[in-house]
């Protein structure tokens, strides 16, 4: 692939010079096609949290742009229906977020629940597994984003967080890095998500392949705006470098 690749369903970005790193954003975009109505939405439910993972589209192009690496990023909102679950879960399309009734997801018939799977979901899917297929097993960094206070919940306190299940090490690597290196963030493992629930993407294309990867949710106040969501990419591009290179020395090392 050496152009950018635009379905409905993602957005393949091509390599420019890296073929060892990958980064992908499940939840990159709040866009919910035509035909669907805003799924009966209006105002800030449109853009708010439950739509999308704020800032991630920001953090995913600019690691691509500095690692000159792949990546991908979904074309569709979560509420649409969402690629981190398995097509058996119970949140694939979810009625309800956050208090906010989705008024477009009620009670959908067996072919509607279909018609959304081919369109967004399994696309998504076939795409990130070609991509990775034709690479040579790169290390995958996957962004999220979270709220700092959802409507049913408090406050949260960790400002990043990594997701890790399968490759705790670069996971703790990152988390040292970050408590050595500069401007300090709370940093926690497992929080305020654990990579043991609702990790579908992971689970099903970088775990079987043993990819060395890291899991990464940022908490959406300090990349709400462009500015603010490449400078925190940029920090995240400096604390990964050595550690995906194979350069990173640990306290204890």
């Amino acid at each position: 692939m050496t152009q950018i690749v635009k379905h409905e369903a993602f957005e393949a970005i091509p390599e420019t010079g890296n073929e060892h790193v990958f980064v992908f954003g499940d939840h990159a975009s709040k866009h919910i096609p035509k035909d669907l109505n805003n799924l009966g939405l209006t105002g800030d439910d449109l853009t708010r949290h439950i739509a999308w993972d704020i800032g991630t589209d920001v953090i995913v192009r600019r690691l691509c742009e500095v690692y000159k690496c792949a990546g991908q990023l979904a074309g569709f909102s979560r509420l649409v229906i969402d690629c981190n679950r398995s097509e058996e879960a119970a949140s694939l399309i979810v009625e309800e977020s956050d208090g906010t009734v989705i008024p477009g997801n009620q009670n959908l018939s067996d072919v509607e629940r279909e018609n959304r799977l081919n369109r967004f979901h399994r696309p998504y899917h076939a795409q990130l597994k070609h991509s990775l297929d034709a690479m040579d097993n790169p290390f995958a960094i996957s962004i999220h984003s979270f709220t700092p206070h959802p409507k049913k919940g408090e406050f949260r306190l960790v400002e990043i967080g990594l997701l890790a299940r399968y490759d705790m090490e670069s996971a703790e690597n990152l988390r040292e890095s970050f408590m050595r290196l500069g401007r300090n963030f709370v940093v926690g493992v497992n929080q305020p998500y654990s990579a043991y629930v609702l990790n579908h993407t992971v689970d099903t294309h970088i775990a079987p392949r043993k990819l060395r990867h890291l899991a990464i949710e940022v908490r959406q106040d300090h990349i709400d705006t462009t500015e603010k969501a490449i400078e925190i990419a940029d920090i995240l591009a400096d604390r990964m470098e050595p550690i995906i290179s194979g350069h990173f020395v640990g306290l204890g090392g």
